[in-house]
Formats: structure tokens, sequence, C-alpha cells
């Protein structure tokens, strides 16, 4: 029988023996809490989340929710090449599928942010979505989730980003609201408060959110397409916007398709029927071809076949492309096929050419097709 005084690790102080499983990322978790029960306490004690958030090891995420899950977020720990599923949002609107909300990591805290929640109900099928103005926080310390404070307005399908520790929020649509909003609102995590900024030139829904050299990016659901060469620009230490002339070479309908990775160097995805991925360099305006989203390769299917409705997503200096779906037409040629979903992960190095993907390990039920959210945390080095 274990006693309450025995030895995290035997023949080392308890001090040390904590920082040393203190050390371990996320992914190790499950597994260490198999070892005995002293472990299992010792992992899910408050004195092993205190000491993981004062030394800042927060480990690196990789957050996804897919179509039907259910509103189920899951993580993906690449150190322990482990997925695990998050503790459910417990709110009244997440009954409904939660869509168009923004998703961003800050201060080693992970926010789902506003968003709309269609409602499932039979018998009145044709009621509106509830449009939400709700900040929820995960702590990945604690493991759990947490109300922060709301925006002054709900929105969804806005632009959203964070620059220089602050999340900035612009546009979307609402209930009331049919041409879009211009509103634009700044949060504090430290505060834990809102304040609106100035709005933006226009207003804009279905809008997306870019950090891009300490600036906040908006660009517009049209932007890809040949007669949309501008974006509005918000400079944070001035507060005001500016208009720049610029061609961002994807489609709108990839709502993940942009990463910005260390030195302000960008990756896209042009999905006009290639999934080709290019970048960007900040001291140059000019878009480079890198490589292209592999297809995916069924056992039981003759070719290979495009994915869409995928995830993509920058992790450290690496690149991730996550579930999707593809079309599996049938063999015999009668234009029927099935929708495949996916729980795949592919990922590569970028700088590393020609692209060399290889699969990590699929994420974990219910996890799987069409990526409705994505994000990424990574931990500080310590100094």
């Amino acid at each position: 029988m274990e006693s309450n005084t025995q030895a995290i690790i035997p023949g080392l102080p308890d001090d040390l023996a904590l920082r040393c499983l203190a050390k371990l990322s996320h992914g190790y978790h499950g597994l260490l809490e198999t070892v005995s029960k002293g472990w299992r306490d010792v992992i899910r004690s408050s004195d092993y989340s205190n000491y993981k958030s004062r030394e800042g090891w927060s480990g690196d995420w990789l957050f996804v929710l897919t179509e039907r899950s259910k509103n189920q977020w899951v993580a993906y720990d690449p150190e322990a090449d482990k997925w695990h599923s998050l503790p459910k949002i417990s709110e009244n609107s997440s009954t409904g599928q939660h869509y168009g909300f923004s998703c961003v990591s800050v201060c080693n805290k992970f926010l789902v942010i506003g968003g709309s929640y269609a409602p499932h109900d039979p018998i009145f099928p044709n009621q509106k979505p509830f449009i939400s103005s709700d900040v929820m926080q995960y702590d990945p310390f604690t493991k759990s989730w947490s109300r922060a404070a709301s925006m002054r307005t709900p929105r969804s399908h806005f632009a959203c980003t964070v620059v220089f520790g602050k999340v900035y929020v612009a546009g979307g649509r609402t209930s009331s609201c049919a041409r879009g909003l211009a509103d634009v609102e700044v949060y504090d995590i430290v505060t834990d408060r809102w304040e609106d900024l100035p709005p933006m030139p226009n207003p804009q829904m279905d809008c997306l959110g870019l950090s891009y050299q300490g600036k906040f990016y908006v660009l517009s659901d049209q932007v890809g397409l040949p007669e949309q060469k501008t974006s509005d620009v918000f400079n944070p230490s001035e507060k005001t916007w500016y208009t720049v002339d610029d061609v961002w070479p994807f489609s709108r309908a990839m709502h993940f398709a942009v990463q910005v990775m260390t030195d302000d160097l960008v990756y896209t995805v042009v999905d006009w029927g290639e999934s080709c991925i290019k970048s960007r360099y900040t001291e140059k305006g000019e878009w480079h071809h890198v490589g292209s989203v592999p297809p995916v390769h069924l056992p039981d299917h003759p070719r290979p076949l495009e994915t869409f409705g995928y995830g993509f997503a920058a992790l450290r200096k690496q690149l991730y492309v996550l579930g999707g779906r593809v079309l599996k037409w049938e063999a015999s040629g009668e234009g029927r096929f099935d929708i495949v979903k996916l729980n795949s992960v592919r990922f590569c190095d970028p700088l590393i050419r020609p692209l060399n993907w290889r699969e990590t390990r699929p994420m974990c039920a219910p996890a799987f097709g069409s990526i409705l959210g994505c994000a990424t945390m990574e931990e500080k080095a310590s100094s």
C-alpha cells in the first residue's frame, strides 16, 4: 500500500521530482497518471499546475474543432505525438453547432470568441441563429475552461488576430445588420477588458484577420479575386486605419488559408482547384510557389483524391494539413460518389524543398471531417 508520505520519485527530493514531472508536456499526462496513485494525484494537483504556470511550461498545442463533433475540441501535442480531447465547454448556447467564431492563443491561453449557434429544433426549423459575444478561454495548466469578458458587440464571421499580445476583432455579421459591421474592438487579457477602437473605413463581414509586420490586416471575402487589390490595415501604435494596395492570392473559402511564421514569413493556400502553397517575404511583396497540399490515397480507391475543407496551421517550423473530406468516385463510372471524412494529419517543413510531407498520428475521436476551427500555442523558449 502506498502511503501519503511516499516520495514522488524515490531518491529525489519532492521539489526536484515535481520539477522533473512538470517539464513533461501535456500529451504525456494520461500515461503519467497510470504509473501510480501518487503520480496521478501530483499531475492533478494545484501545485503541479501552478508550478508549470509559474515557469511558463505550457507546452506546444494544436487545437482543432471539426464538423459534427458537438463542439468538442481536441488538442495535439507534437512532443508526445498524442491527441486528446479537451473538456467540453459547459455553456447553455453550446447545444447548437458553433460556427463563424474565431480562435486564437495569447499569453498561454486559448480563446474561442463570438460566433453563431445554429439551433437544432425540428419543430421550429426556421429559427435564426444566435449570435454570441461570449469569450471562453482554456487554461493549459489547469486544463479547464472559464468565461472571459464578453465582446461589446456580438458578432460572427469576423476578422480576428493577435498583435503584440492583444486580441483585435473587426467587422462580422449580426442578426440586425445585413451589410456587415465597421465596429472594432481590442482585448487585453491581462486586465480582462475590451476597448472600442476607431471603426473601419468600410463595413465588412466574412472577413479574415491577419497579424503582419505589427499591423492588423482585415482582408475581405473578395480577397484573391482580380478586382480586389486593397486591404484595410490598422496601426495599433497610432490607432489609425489606412488602405494599402496589395494582392493576397488565396481564396476566402479557405478560412485558415494564411499562416505567419517567424520573421513575418507568410504561407498561404491557393485553392482554386490546385491547392498550391505560396510564401511571401517581408522585404518583398512577391509570392513564390512552394509546393502543393498532397492528395489523399485511400486503400480501396485506384487514384489519389484532392482534399477540401481541411485545416491549415503552423506550429514551430512545421506546416500542418488536418482532416477535411474527399469525394470518392465509384469505379463503375456512373457518376456516383461518397463523401469520405478524414482524420489524417500531415506536416512538412516549408523551408525544405521539395516539400516532404509526412503523416503523424491521426486526430482522436470525435474529430474528423471538415475543420471548423484550429489554432496553435507555442511555449516560449527559456531565457
